[in-house]
């Protein structure tokens, strides 16, 4: 898997990853742990030391109170015998409960690692990513990794102990005959080499497989709307089985790829039994070994058979856990576009009054090419109201983004009451700079919730209070539930415009210096909209706000006007004076009001610099430089925006 300038992760190209490096990569997050790890081996040793005393017990008896028909000699070892396994069983209890808390434990920290850095990441890396992916990754890659880090070592580390312990029995109890056997020990580690390249390959197919499965569900159910309105059950029900047999075809073999190695172990433990079994009965024959010391001895080999087994799997695990490895590490290196600075005591910024300056920033999104924003210069102080304007694809959104430190501009620089932005610590940042985006965001929860989110520990006083200044109070109150309902993005029981004031209502409640708002009426009728304005107008009230928009009903109200075009400041001025002028404002708003139009005014872009009169020489190419000349209007000279 190969990334694209902008942190993209290619899915075709995936690199294999070495299980030693993904070790490594996450062993570090078992730190606090590490010590009840050491008790977890610790119990399964004891747990093989219990099974091993066990099995001489059981010999011991066999030769001495079954062959003999001693009851005398039973009740000895049977004593021991209980205890130990009594023992044993408390012992087994606390190491598999102890080792259950540890995983998850481990499993907890992961995913809040990987969930905080997804967290941090820049709006485009979610815009060029499947979230049904993004979502496997953060469930299934997850515990993958657990079963390699945390599971994989407690399993490798009680397996060998266990395998010492036995073979060390066998060995007392007959050296010759347990080298005989061990000779086709080497068979089960060259059965899982044998499969540990297809069953990786396999792993990481059905992963990507799995990760697909679920984007196509979570797209399909995110646009049931689109999929009933234009029929596209049976579009979507392909799309389905296309990536629903790619994880089918990869589950199928990776079955088939498991079960052939097992059924191969299973082959060579019979082998090595009836090895013991032949080389056992020519030496009780030959009176060298008692009835009871076979038994014994191939009890041991029962028990050393499973961990020797188990190793050899846990390199199967390991392989094909390393391909949820792979794709995790592909999103925690895909870096945050913006980064906090560097701490200084004493020098941080307190609470800002709200003054903006945006000097001469110019800014591309990553891996896209060409600028969305070229020499953009603005200044907006405490009670202004800015409005951003033009037509789509000019930049405007993109100066939300800048303002939020969503990211840095590429070129210049941005101030907030003269302290460079990138010296702000995120989080002061944004509770200084609220952002009313276009989308509604609405949390699934309670009305109440939804309000209270805009600032950390609000009394109930101020969610009302917030409410009421947004007009949505009465609304609430009409509910079944009141601020106890419960709402969701795409809930029936709100319009459209309920749902905006709500977000409204959390931005009064932030009480932040400086308001941005992203196309705050968009998916509102003009009733809708005439509703939203009154409360809006209370909120930038004392405020510094940036409003972005198309909707030109609130320009009159503005301070200032600025249209851009293709990334700059084409014009610049009050609401009567822009219209006056005759450019690329008023074209915008005549087409808006649908007032007569001449088409080849609307045609894009609003600003060209062939559209500035040569005759006004060396101010022609200044104010194209600035990016801020209007085309005359008809019957009167051309002047500077």
């Amino acid at each position: 898997m190969e990334k694209d300038e902008g942190g993209a992760l290619e899915y075709e190209d995936t690199p294999t990853l070495p299980a030693r490096t993904a070790f490594r990569r996450f062993w570090p997050l078992t730190r606090g742990l590490r010590h009840w790890l050491l008790l977890v081996w610790l119990c399964t040793v004891l747990a093989a030391l219990a099974e091993t005393g066990a099995i001489l017990l059981f010999s011991d008896l066999t030769d001495n109170a079954l062959e003999k028909g001693s009851l005398d000699a039973f009740w000895s070892p049977a004593g021991k015998w209980l205890a130990i396994a009594v023992a044993g069983a408390v012992v087994g209890y606390a190491g598999n409960s102890l080792a259950a808390w540890v995983t998850e434990r481990f499993v907890m920290r992961l995913r809040e690692q990987v969930f905080d850095h997804v967290q941090r990441l820049p709006p485009h890396f979610f815009q060029r990513h499947r979230q049904g992916d993004l979502l496997s990754r953060l469930t299934s890659d997850v515990e993958a990794i657990e079963t390699m880090v945390v599971s994989g070592f407690v399993s490798a580390a009680s397996a060998v102990f266990s395998a010492l312990f036995y073979a060390g029995a066998a060995f007392w109890l007959r050296w010759d005959l347990a080298a005989a056997t061990f000779v086709l020990a080497p068979l089960f580690w060259l059965a899982a080499r044998r499969f540990a390249g297809s069953l990786g390959e396999v792993s990481r197919a059905g992963r990507v497989a799995d990760g697909a499965i679920t984007s196509v569900v979570e797209e399909s159910l995110g646009n049931i709307v689109l999929t009933q309105a234009y029929d596209r059950r049976d579009a979507e029900r392909r799309r389905l089985h296309v990536e629903a047999n790619a994880w089918f075809r990869a589950a199928v073999r990776s079955a088939r790829l498991n079960e052939a190695y097992e059924q191969l172990v299973q082959v060579i433990e019979t082998v090595c039994v009836l090895a013991v079994i032949g080389i056992g009965a020519w030496e009780i024959s030959t009176d060298r070994m008692t009835l009871g010391q076979l038994l014994a001895f191939s009890a041991f080999l029962g028990y050393l058979y499973p961990p020797v087994r188990g190793l050899a799997q846990l390199g199967l695990t390991v392989t094909a856990a390393t391909a949820g490895a792979e794709r995790l590490i592909e999103i925690l290196d895909v870096p945050p576009s913006v980064t906090d600075p560097a701490p200084r005591p004493g020098r941080e910024p307190g609470r800002p009054d709200g003054t903006l300056e945006v000097r001469g920033v110019t800014f591309g999104y990553p891996g896209i090419g060409g600028t969305a924003l070229s020499g953009l210069s603005f200044t907006a102080t405490p009670g202004e109201l800015v409005i951003i304007t033009g037509p789509s694809g000019a930049g405007k959104s993109t100066v939300s983004k800048l303002l939020l430190r969503f990211y840095d501009p590429d070129g210049g620089e941005i101030r907030l009451d003269g302290v460079p932005l990138r010296d702000y610590p995120l989080a002061r940042l944004r509770e200084y700079v609220t952002l009313l985006p276009q989308e509604t965001l609405v949390l699934h929860d309670t009305i109440r919730a939804n309000i209270a989110c805009g600032r950390s520990g609000a009394s109930e006083r101020a969610i009302t209070e917030a409410a009421r200044a947004a007009d949505a109070h009465e609304f609430i109150t009409r509910l079944p539930d009141g601020y106890d309902t419960r709402v969701d993005p795409n809930s029936a029981r709100l319009s459209g415009g309920q749902l905006q004031r709500l977000a409204l209502a959390r931005a009064i409640l932030r009480d932040s210096p400086v308001l941005v708002l992203d196309e705050p009426t968009t998916g509102l009728d003009a009733m809708a909209a005439r509703r939203f304005v009154k409360p809006l107008r209370r909120l930038t009230a004392g405020r510094t706000t940036i409003m972005i928009t198309h909707d030109l009903n609130l320009a009159p109200d503005a301070d200032r006007i600025l249209v851009v075009d293709r990334g700059r400041v084409v014009e610049t001025g009050r609401h009567e004076e822009l219209l006056a002028r005759g450019g690329a404002y008023s074209r915008l708003h005549r087409s808006q009001n649908n007032t007569v139009t001449d088409t080849a005014e609307l045609r894009l872009p609003l600003f060209t610099e062939e559209a500035i009169p040569a005759a006004y020489g060396s101010e022609r190419e200044a104010y194209a430089a600035a990016g801020t000349w209007t085309r005359p209007a008809q019957g009167r000279a051309a002047r500077p925006g």
